[in-house]
């Protein structure tokens, strides 16, 4: 998909099973860390967010970025056909309902679109869903742009979508927008701070602690700093 990230797809024990994964919910994959504590072997456990149609049968699909030294995405990296993961879940980060608010602004880097892309393609696949969609999307290269293909289909079909495009390092016919993410873009593609509006938030670390803030040490929301506390949003 890129130079340092895949899609895997991994076939479910029952084949014949609908992926029906409740949206904005993540699954925890494991692989042994190589690390023996207390005479029991150490676990590697991780996060993702699958990009599967919920209406897929057989199968899930994970992007995955593979770090130097990421345990789980070296493991993952380093399966061959026929090779198993272990999972569990799903863990369900917020019960998404339909026109639960007018707008919902969503701030993605690199494999952070997984979950933005859940929500999105809950709102676009329900006609009586009237929630207004809005995506900015940072990455460093054109080439790093993950599911561009998919993104940029759903926004040419359904007028409540629109997607904006930065890059760090942008070509130089370049039409969206460049260098980090700053206060302004978020004014010009976010909706405003309401009790009608959210705003989501997920990407690299250095992302988030400009945006939004970082993560608490449980991976649940963190204290609101950032961007969006200057521009006044406040925490749901």
């Amino acid at each position: 998909m890129s130079r340092n990230t895949a899609k895997y797809r991994f076939e479910l024990p029952d084949k014949t099973a609908s992926f029906g994964m409740p949206v904005a919910s993540l699954i925890q994959t494991g692989a042994p860390s190589g690390e023996v504590k207390d005479g029991t072997t150490d676990m590697v456990i991780r996060p993702y967010t699958p990009i599967t149609p919920k209406d897929a049968v057989g199968y899930l699909d994970l992007i995955v970025k593979t770090y130097p030294e990421g345990r789980m995405s070296q493991h993952i990296a380093g399966l061959g056909v026929g090779d198993k993961l272990s999972m569990k879940g799903p863990f369900v980060k917020f019960e998404y309902r339909a026109n639960m608010k007018k707008e919902i602004g969503m701030i993605a880097g690199g494999t952070g679109i997984a979950p933005m892309l859940q929500v999105i393609e809950e709102i676009l696949s329900n006609p009586e869903d009237r929630t207004t969609a809005s995506l900015l999307f940072a990455n460093v290269t054109q080439e790093d742009i993950l599911l561009r293909q998919r993104i940029d289909s759903l926004a040419a079909s359904h007028s409540n979508f629109q997607v904006t495009y930065v890059l760090d390092k942008p070509p130089v016919f370049w039409s969206g927008r460049a260098g980090y993410i700053t206060a302004e873009m978020l004014r010009e593609t976010m909706p405003s701070p309401s009790e009608d509006a959210w705003i989501l938030v997920c990407g690299p670390p250095p992302m988030m602690q400009s945006v939004s803030g970082s993560k608490a040490k449980d991976l649940s929301q963190g204290e609101l700093s950032g961007i969006l506390q200057e521009l006044g949003y406040t925490s749901q």
